[in-house]
């Protein structure tokens, strides 16, 4: 594959999708791709550019519009010794098979008593913010959330998907990869040679003393600007959070960090009924209630279908004036 990096010395969270897989291909032979146009067409969203001229059809193959096709063969090809990573164009999609996903997939290590394992990957755009309506806008996080034996990563700059691919790809369990839609143009530092990010563990982009930030793939940069503004405006000094993967879910990383500001926000592009963010509300207060000196504050999604129009969407997803909201509340509790 071509060299991503630029004269600037920093790469796009798109490319750095298509040289994740590509650095897994080269390294594992049994690693093969599968979705639609993801082949010669380089995928919808340019996430597999290069791919298919590096590795050529036995490796990289293109399927019907057909989302059960795609997660059923991927199984399939897991259970006997491959490493697929099956695209499904939006996440939304997840729906159509998901009795695959549900049902089938995270079942089968368990029910065979480890004696097989389905090591594959299923990656999505996700999420909204780009006008794309309500049947290809949504972040699903939470729909995978709620099903045992599946792990979730949702990266939020480019490093990080090289990074987190990697533990996905070499993972023996099924990983549930989100790439959010609204950073594919998003720019940052090149992923080093192996590059590994462990699953679970988040990381501190900004320190603060004043309240933590907890953020998730697109939520990330958002919460970012947040803290910037808080600090220039309020003097307030937010500390943001990356989870980097759902499952496994670093719950210690947001401990320590409200023991340090004694204050929690938690950003998250889900609905707010169901979204993750209940999670670590929850586990927050049932293992560091005593470190709270404030309620705990969602800014979440809301619960009704994304609308098209951009000035109707920005109602319904997260801001960053959400977010400064939401934190000036908590320092006048």
């Amino acid at each position: 594959m071509a060299d991503v990096t630029t004269s600037q010395d920093v790469v796009t969270y798109r490319d750095s999708v298509a040289e994740g897989i590509a650095r897994e291909m080269r390294r594992d032979p049994a690693v093969v791709c599968l979705g639609e146009d993801i082949g010669a067409a380089g995928g919808v969203f340019k996430t597999t550019v290069g791919l298919f001229e590096e590795f050529g059809p036995e490796r990289v193959w293109d399927t019907p519009i057909s989302e059960q096709a795609i997660v059923g063969a991927a199984m399939g090809a897991a259970m006997t010794g491959m490493r697929p990573v099956a695209e499904i164009m939006f996440s939304d999609f997840l729906a159509c098979c998901w009795d695959y996903l549900a049902n089938e997939i995270p079942k089968v290590r368990y029910m065979t008593g480890g004696q097989v394992t389905v090591p594959l990957v299923i990656r999505t755009a996700n999420g909204g913010g780009l006008g794309f309506g309500a049947q290809h806008s949504q972040a699903v996080e939470n729909w995978v959330l709620t099903v045992p034996g599946l792990k979730i990563a949702a990266p939020s700059t480019p490093a990080d998907v090289v990074g987190l691919l990697a533990s996905a790809i070499r993972s023996d369990d099924p990983v549930v990869f989100f790439e959010h839609k609204g950073l594919l143009a998003s720019k940052g530092a090149p992923a080093p040679d192996g590059h590994v990010v462990p699953f679970g563990e988040a990381a501190v982009l900004r320190e603060g003393d004043d309240v933590t930030l907890v953020a998730l793939a697109s939520t990330v940069p958002l919460a970012l600007t947040a803290a910037e503004r808080l600090a220039a405006d309020d003097s307030v000094a937010a500390e943001v959070l990356d989870l980097r993967t759902l499952i496994p879910l670093d719950v210690a990383a947001v401990l320590r960090s409200v023991e340090r500001t004694s204050r929690l926000v938690v950003v998250e592009e889900n609905p707010y009924q169901g979204g993750w963010g209940g999670t670590i509300v929850s586990v927050v207060a049932d293992e560091g209630f005593e470190l709270l000196d404030a309620p705990v504050k969602r800014v979440a999604g809301a619960n009704v279908p994304l609308p098209f129009a951009d000035a109707l969407e920005d109602q319904v997803i997260p801001t960053v004036d959400k977010v400064v909201d939401a934190v000036r509340s908590l320092t006048k509790y």
